[in-house]
């Protein structure tokens, strides 16, 4: 029988944390992740369910908000993505699935992006060298889909810092782009 190990999105057995002068980057494989869509004229009723079901405000556009257990950010009209801790819902789209219903559509997404935690106080400078996002202007509770280096990324601005969500499959090119970004604000 073969015996499978899990690896980070940068194909390693533990996640990889560089400390590049005032900037701290964190690849961050811990999480779970879900998209969640309204199914048509079904809006209402989902933000509902979701509120009563599993306490979670969903946010508006450009937003992020934080209930209990669970993370979302506003992806799209009537669409957002939910993430929480990977060791207590591993299964966390089938878990949404079963709270929301059938008033939307619910899809797994934790094995499609990778995310990075950017801390410290070069991390505004870090981001202004890689997308055109306002992120100086970012607060808490804020996220922005955007450009970052060319890729298609989500930029989540929390109290701890930011987090930069992009495809996993392009893993290694987001983690070099940061990489290099934090040597040229050290």
């Amino acid at each position: 029988m073969t015996d499978l190990k899990p690896i980070t999105p940068l194909g390693a057995g533990a996640a990889r944390i560089h400390t590049i002068g005032q900037v701290t980057i964190s690849e961050n494989p811990d999480r779970s992740m879900a998209s969640l869509t309204t199914r048509k004229g079904k809006a209402d009723a989902v933000r509902l369910v979701a509120k009563t079901a599993l306490g979670l405000d969903l946010p508006g556009p450009g937003q992020s908000t934080i209930s209990g257990d669970f993370t979302a950010w506003w992806t799209g009209p009537d669409q957002w993505m939910i993430d929480a801790d990977h060791a207590q819902y591993e299964l966390l789209a089938a878990h949404i699935a079963q709270a929301i219903g059938p008033v939307a559509s619910v899809t797994e997404q934790t094995d499609g992006w990778c995310r990075f935690d950017l801390t410290g106080s070069g991390s505004v400078a870090l981001l202004e060298r890689l997308c055109p996002a306002d992120v100086p202007t970012m607060q808490p509770g804020q996220a922005t889909r955007t450009l970052l280096h060319h890729l298609g990324c989500f930029v989540i601005c929390s109290t701890a810092g930011f987090s930069v969500l992009g495809p996993r499959s392009s893993a290694g090119s987001l983690h070099h782009a940061l990489i290099e970004a934090a040597h040229s604000v050290a």
